[in-house]
């Protein structure tokens, strides 16, 4: 299988492409987004730290409106390769927190692209983009984020089906329910320039990708992972943050964000549905 160009360029060609964006690590994001996840407190100060995942509020790739595809993802084929399967999702991140991203500086990333894999699945044809992006500072390297982005074909007729979850963990040291509204995801789609219609846009979510409800966003759920680790551990820091998604979160109903201390160090977290599937896998490692 080989999932190609129009001009008939290989996918692989675009491994070890690389982009580098610069930004200015303002405290309003910040704030925005504390108060998004209903976070009570002041507007972050001049040089204090970033909070873990923060840094997705930054480096944003702006596409003029003119150049967005059907579904409001920029097209591609630029820095990301031109992958023509229609459906798009971040599957993946692997964080690892060197050090400190001050508010209030300057910072830059620096992208490359690590791997392009074309594989089978139930659904049809898959293509696997795996991207390394690494935040820096004055102090040299701050974040190194390892994302994996999946592609694949639209569902015959439109009609999506989400397959059946295996059953989450049934117990945990502690937990938060949050009941997703469409102004949540309006709001993080904001904040992280994401104009992607499953987030906000239901007729066209029901009627052309066939979900029952707004999709949750894969980031906003692993942000909300690290805040419920950040509000019962206060004191902790995450050195090194990892997830994966395993089945769609939609704002149809309540969902529960879940811990458990697995080690001294390290916490397993995932989030359940309603229905008690595993929907996000992941785990903190804490400094």
């Amino acid at each position: 299988m080989a999932v190609d160009r129009d001009d008939g360029a290989e996918l692989t060609d675009w491994i070890g492409r690389t982009q580098t964006i610069e930004d200015f690590i303002a405290a309003t994001p910040v704030a925005a987004l504390d108060a998004t996840l209903d976070r009570a407190g002041p507007v972050p100060g001049i040089g204090a730290p970033l909070p873990p995942l923060y840094h997705w509020l930054y480096f944003l790739p702006l596409a003029p409106t003119s150049e967005l595809d059907i579904d409001g993802h920029p097209r591609r084929g630029t820095f990301l390769p031109p992958v023509t399967l229609p459906r798009r999702m971040w599957a993946s991140s692997d964080v690892t927190f060197l050090g400190a991203v001050p508010i209030g500086a300057p910072a830059t990333q620096t992208s490359v692209i690590e791997d392009v894999a074309e594989k089978w699945g139930r659904s049809g044809p898959l293509v696997f983009v795996t991207i390394r992006h690494e935040v820096s500072g004055a102090d040299g390297p701050a974040v190194v984020d390892r994302q994996t982005v999946v592609y694949r074909e639209a569902p015959p007729g439109g009609a999506e089906m989400v397959a059946a979850g295996r059953p989450a963990p049934a117990e945990s040291d502690f937990s938060r329910v949050v009941t997703p509204s469409a102004a949540l995801l309006f709001r993080y789609s904001a904040l992280i320039f994401n104009a992607h219609r499953i987030h906000y846009d239901v007729p066209y979510t029901k009627e052309v990708e066939g979900y029952p409800g707004l999709v949750v966003h894969g980031p906003l759920l692993a942000t909300l992972l690290t805040d419920l680790v950040r509000r019962a551990l206060p004191e902790a820091a995450i050195a090194r943050f990892r997830f994966r998604a395993v089945k769609p979160v939609f704002d149809t109903a309540p969902f529960t964000l879940c811990a458990r201390r697995d080690a001294d160090k390290v916490i397993a977290l995932w989030v359940r549905d309603e229905a008690g599937d595993l929907c996000v896998d992941a785990s903190a490692q804490i400094a």
